[in-house]
């Protein structure tokens, strides 16, 4: 194999692995947004996405692989973090606008984040971006996106000051 060649194969598993990191978090985000209107516990829908969702074909459409440690550890960090990230989302709101006010799918959002913001060592750059990209799959004509860059901005520079 060339070094081109090895160049190449490196490159696409390093997209690869990026691409299922992305599904990951879009997929942390309908499982919490899920746990809180059905009220399920974090191993059934844990369980329930990672048997019935990741890869899987939907409405005849196939969906992602998604990275199950990073799912699992997003999930989990929201849940158990929920208190403190939900105190900082509610500092980076303003102050009519309280968390419980927010669209459910942003709420799921911000808790997914803020679990990185708080439980993982991703960078927070890193963290808005991927959360911004999610909030447009959700909201693509909306003004969601900027919201969730916003706030996620304040959130990052509170839970993670040393991440800049």
């Amino acid at each position: 194999m060339s070094n081109d060649a090895k160049a190449d194969a490196k490159a696409e598993k390093a997209a690869l692995r990026r691409q299922m990191k992305s599904a990951a978090r879009l997929y942390a985000v309908q499982a919490l947004f899920q746990m809180e209107s059905s009220a399920q516990t974090v191993q059934a829908v844990t369980r329930e996405f990672e048997t019935h969702r990741f890869g899987e074909e939907i409405e005849g459409e196939e969906m992602a692989e998604g990275d199950a440690e990073l799912f699992r550890k997003v999930v989990a960090a929201a849940v158990n973090w929920q208190a403190k990230i939900d105190q900082a989302t509610d500092r980076a709101l303003v102050a009519k606008w309280p968390i419980d006010r927010i669209d459910p799918v942003l709420r799921a959002a911000f808790r997914a984040a803020g679990a990185e913001f708080v439980d993982l060592d991703t960078p927070p750059k890193v963290v808005i971006n991927e959360y911004v990209d999610v909030a447009k799959a959700f909201f693509p004509e909306g003004k969601e996106a900027k919201f969730v860059n916003a706030v996620l901005d304040h959130m990052g520079h509170e839970l993670r000051p040393e991440g800049w």
